[in-house]
C-alpha cells in the first residue's frame, strides 16, 4: 500500500533502535522557574513527596496500551490550550493523516475523534446510527464481538447475535443468509481482528454484499487499523472504528471513527447520548475544528508523532512486515518451549496470540504473570470462555529482540515454578 506523506507533520527521523528510556530527569536550568525541586514539592505535599518514573519502562506484550517510542512519549511533554489556534491546526493534521493511512480522501470520507476509550467510539456509532427499537445484526466469535452486542442491547436495540466458535472465523455465507432473513436490520457489526485471540475475520465479502443495501456496515478494527490494510473504497464500509493505542502506536485517550460522509450525514438527530453524539462531534470538528468537550490534548500530540513514525516505517505495509517478523519469532520461540497457538495459522493475525495454559499443577497464571512483570515483561490473561489461556501481543514499539527476551524470561519463570520445559505436548491443540 503506497502511503503518501502526511501534510503538515514533522518529518523527524524515527528511532532506528528500540529506545524506551524516558527523558533525563535532570531538567535544564531554564526550567527551574516552572519546575520546583523535589524537596520543595515534598514540603508542599506535607512530606508525602512525588514518585519519579521508573528508570526503565517494562515491555508491554499486550494489545494496548502498549510500548511506545521515546519520541511519541516526548511529544506529550507540552501543554496546549484546547481552543488555541496551534492545537486546532494539529487536530486537523491528525484527522487528515488518519484519512491518508486509511487510503481515502476528504471528498468521500471523514474522521471523527471521540474522547474516551475505543469502546466509547463504538458506542457513539451504534447510538448515532439507530433509533430505539431498531434491529441490528452482529457477528460474534469472541469477547469483543460480545461487547458490540452488549452496547446494542444497552441502547435498547433488537439484537440478532450470530454466534460462531471462539476459535473459528466468521462465515460470510452464513452471515449473508442471516442478513437475508433480516432485511429490516439497520446496522451490521463485526470485529476485524478479535483481540481475545488474534483471530482475523473475513469481513470483505459481507461488506461487498451490503454495498447496495440500506444496512449500514460497522467494522471494529480496534487492533487492526494501521497494520492490516482495509480498502474502504472497494468494500464500501460505512464506519471503521479504531484506537490510537494499538497498531498506530500512540497512547490511550480517544477513539477514531473513519466514516463515509454520506453515512455520517445520515446520523443527524439519531443519538441517544449527548457526549457520544457522533454527528454533533463531527459537525463541531468540521465547523471550527474544536471538540464539543475537553479533548485529550496530550494524547493527540502523541498520535501526531506516531503517524509520522508510521509513515517513516513504510506505512501500513511496513508496519505489518515488522509485526509479521515479531509474530514469527514469538511463535517459533514458544514452540521450542512446548507452547502452540490456539488458533489455526490461516486465521491468526500477527497482532496478539493466545496460548493454552500448561496443565501442570505447578502452573498458576497470576504468579506466572507477576514473575514475568518483575523481569520487565507484561502479558495479559486469556479471554476465552471454554479454555484457560494467556495472550501475548507483538505490536507497539517492539522488535524481534524483545520477543526473544520474553521467551527467555518465560523459560526462566517456568523453571522457577517447577513446570517442565518443554511443557507436555498435550497442550498442543492439534
Amino acid at each position: 500500500m503506497n502511503q503518501p506523506s502526511l501534510p503538515g507533520l514533522a518529518t523527524t527521523t524515527a528511532p532506528t533502535r528500540l529506545d524506551r528510556e524516558p527523558p533525563s530527569s535532570n531538567a535544564p536550568s531554564a526550567e527551574s522557574s516552572r519546575q520546583a525541586p523535589y524537596k520543595t514539592m515534598t514540603s508542599l505535599a506535607g512530606g508525602v513527596g512525588i514518585h519519579p518514573p521508573p528508570a526503565r519502562d517494562k515491555i508491554l506484550h499486550t494489545p494496548g496500551p502498549l510500548t511506545t517510542s521515546a519520541t511519541v512519549k516526548q511529544a506529550m511533554l507540552h501543554d496546549m490550550g484546547s481552543r488555541d489556534e496551534e492545537f486546532l491546526k494539529i487536530v486537523a493534521e491528525v484527522r487528515d493523516g488518519l484519512l491518508e493511512v486509511a487510503g481515502v480522501g476528504r471528498d468521500t470520507h471523514t474522521v471523527v475523534l471521540m474522547q474516551g476509550a475505543g469502546t466509547f467510539a463504538l458506542e457513539s456509532v451504534i447510538t448515532s446510527t439507530t433509533a430505539l427499537g431498531d434491529k441490528v445484526v452482529i457477528a460474534v466469535n469472541g469477547a469483543y464481538g460480545r461487547r458490540l452486542v452488549d452496547i446494542a442491547r444497552t441502547q435498547g436495540l433488537r439484537v440478532v447475535a450470530l454466534e460462531f466458535e471462539e476459535t473459528e472465523a466468521v462465515d460470510p455465507n452464513q452471515v449473508m443468509l442471516e442478513l437475508n432473513h433480516h432485511p429490516d436490520a439497520v446496522l451490521f457489526g463485526i470485529v476485524h481482528c478479535e483481540t481475545s485471540t488474534g483471530l482475523l475475520n473475513p469481513f470483505e465479502p459481507i461488506a461487498q454484499a451490503l454495498k447496495n443495501r440500506p444496512t449500514r456496515f460497522l467494522l471494529d478494527s480496534m487492533s487492526g487499523f494501521g497494520a492490516l490494510a482495509v480498502d474502504l473504497n472497494a468494500t464500501g464500509i460505512d464506519f471503521l472504528v479504531t484506537s490510537p493505542n494499538k497498531c498506530l502506536e500512540g497512547v490511550p485517550g480517544f477513539g477514531v471513527v473513519v466514516a463515509r460522509r454520506e453515512a455520517i450525514e445520515s446520523c443527524k438527530a439519531h443519538a441517544r447520548s449527548l457526549s457520544l453524539d457522533l454527528h454533533a462531534q463531527w459537525r463541531g470538528l468540521e465547523t471550527d475544528g474544536q471538540f464539543r468537550f475537553t479533548p485529550p490534548t496530550h494524547a493527540i500530540l502523541a498520535l501526531r508523532q506516531a503517524l509520522v513514525e508510521l509513515q517513516l516505517e513504510g506505512g501500513v505495509a511496513g508496519r505489518l512486515r515488522r509485526y509479521l517478523l515479531n509474530h514469527r519469532v514469538l511463535v517459533e520461540g514458544m514452540a521450542a518451549l512446548g507452547f502452540h497457538p490456539i488458533l489455526n495459522p490461516s486465521i491468526q493475525a500477527p497482532i496478539i496470540t493466545a496460548f493454552p495454559e500448561p496443565a501442570h499443577p505447578a502452573f498458576d497464571f497470576a504468579q506466572f504473570a507477576a514473575m514475568l512483570s518483575r523481569r520487565g515483561h507484561v502479558i495479559y490473561p486469556g479471554k476465552l470462555t471454554q479454555r484457560a489461556c494467556f495472550r501475548i501481543g507483538n505490536i507497539g514499539r517492539l522488535f524481534p529482540a524483545d520477543l526473544r527476551a520474553l521467551v527467555y524470561a518465560i523459560e526462566e519463570v517456568l523453571t522457577t515454578l517447577g513446570v517442565p520445559v518443554p511443557i507436555p505436548a498435550a497442550v498442543d491443540p492439534s
